[in-house]
């Protein structure tokens, strides 16, 4: 699914080093030639960017808005400042005749590391010789197009965190059971707000033998939540809300449904990125939040409402390394390829698995 056309991006080797270029010179040269090329080039950047990056984005949000923005525009090149399923999503809603780009080929996701199709393939084998009922699949958008592409295949939906009820609502009205993955979290917090109880799930975790569940389990279960979750949500823990709680009893804790189960419960409110944003941007003055999701978002938050109080719910920081791999050099190295007319880190996704992913998103948009 990858072109690369540099070998030092391959080796994942500097294409501008610290010798050449000063942080200060490529931010400099950065607007300089981000200009120049503005009619050829959108630079898309994703929420948790550090804001050397997402300063020089020309369409900002979570990953499906994104993707949806960059299906409206007509520029041949669409720099992605996020992580690979990400650009994965943009290619497949774009012409053939825009090519996406990835700063930094490792900028991935550690969740939509932890499956990948020969697991699912293998899962939903056992999972269908061991029920009669009908198992429908149901993706969170954190995912690779290959798994995108199976649920396609199965006929299940995408979802996000913003959709993920009213895309479960409609597949047990496909069906008995669930399968949700990449990240479990999101399903248990998502069947839980449904009235499903916590016993009617299991975790299928792929490092175990029948993912470590029984046939009879499988059989029993309402719910089959794959064994994966966001390392930056699961930082936070139910003791950090409790201390929020008792040492600042004024400020609302409002936490990411990829966050645990007993994170969500104790916190005051939870919802997706966009939902987040507007809470606290419809807040009135003097409003204190703390927020459980990734620290550079909690920054620009803190930085752009400074008449209300906002901070991380964790004392540590909560980044998200992967995003963090994009780096203003990297932006750098992107757009003087697209000068060169030699384009470097294009992320293609092939034919006959856009279609089949593509019956899957059409599903989600459908349905939401």
């Amino acid at each position: 699914m990858l072109n690369l056309f540099e070998k030092d991006n391959q080796d994942h080797l500097p294409l501008i080093s610290e010798k050449e270029l000063s942080d200060a010179e490529v931010l400099v040269e950065l607007k300089k030639i981000k200009e120049e090329l503005k009619d050829e080039v959108v630079v898309l950047g994703h929420h948790y960017q550090q804001d050397d990056v997402f300063q020089f984005a020309d369409v900002t949000g979570d990953s499906l808005k994104l993707a949806q923005d960059a299906e409206k525009l007509d520029k041949p090149y669409i720099i992605f400042c996020g992580v690979h399923f990400m650009a994965e999503t943009t290619d497949m809603l774009t012409s053939d005749k825009q090519k996406v780009i990835l700063p930094d080929l490792r900028a991935g996701c550690s969740m939509a590391d932890m499956a990948n199709r020969e697991q699912i393939d293998k899962a939903w084998e056992f999972m269908k010789t061991s029920t009669a009922e009908k198992i429908v699949p149901i993706t969170y958008i954190n995912c690779s197009a290959a798994l995108k592409a199976f649920v396609g295949e199965n006929d299940g939906s995408i979802c996000t965190s913003s959709n993920a009820r009213s895309i479960i609502e409609w597949a047990f009205e496909e069906g008995q059971k669930l399968l949700f993955f990449p990240d479990q979290h999101l399903g248990r917090n998502t069947c839980a707000e449904m009235g499903i109880g916590l016993d009617e799930m299991v975790v299928y975790n792929p490092n175990m033998y029948n993912g470590g569940l029984t046939a009879e389990q499988i059989d029993k279960a309402k719910v089959i939540l794959w064994y994966g979750y966001c390392s930056v949500h699961q930082g936070f823990t139910a003791a950090q809300v409790e201390t929020i709680r008792k040492e600042k009893p004024e400020t609302t804790v409002i936490v990411h449904p990829e966050c645990s189960y007993e994170v969500v419960k104790a916190a005051h409110d939870n919802g997706s990125t966009a939902y987040i944003i507007n809470k606290i941007k419809e807040a009135p003055a003097g409003s204190s939040f703390a927020v459980g999701t990734e620290i550079n978002l909690v920054n620009r938050l803190a930085h752009q409402f400074p008449d209300k109080e906002i901070i991380s719910l964790s004392p540590y920081q909560c980044l998200c390394t992967t995003m963090y791999r994009v780096r203003p050099r990297w932006l750098l190295a992107s757009f003087r390829a697209i000068k060169e007319d030699k384009p470097i880190n294009i992320i293609q996704v092939d034919k006959k698995t856009t279609e089949l992913s593509m019956k899957a998103l059409s599903k989600m948009l459908e349905l939401s």
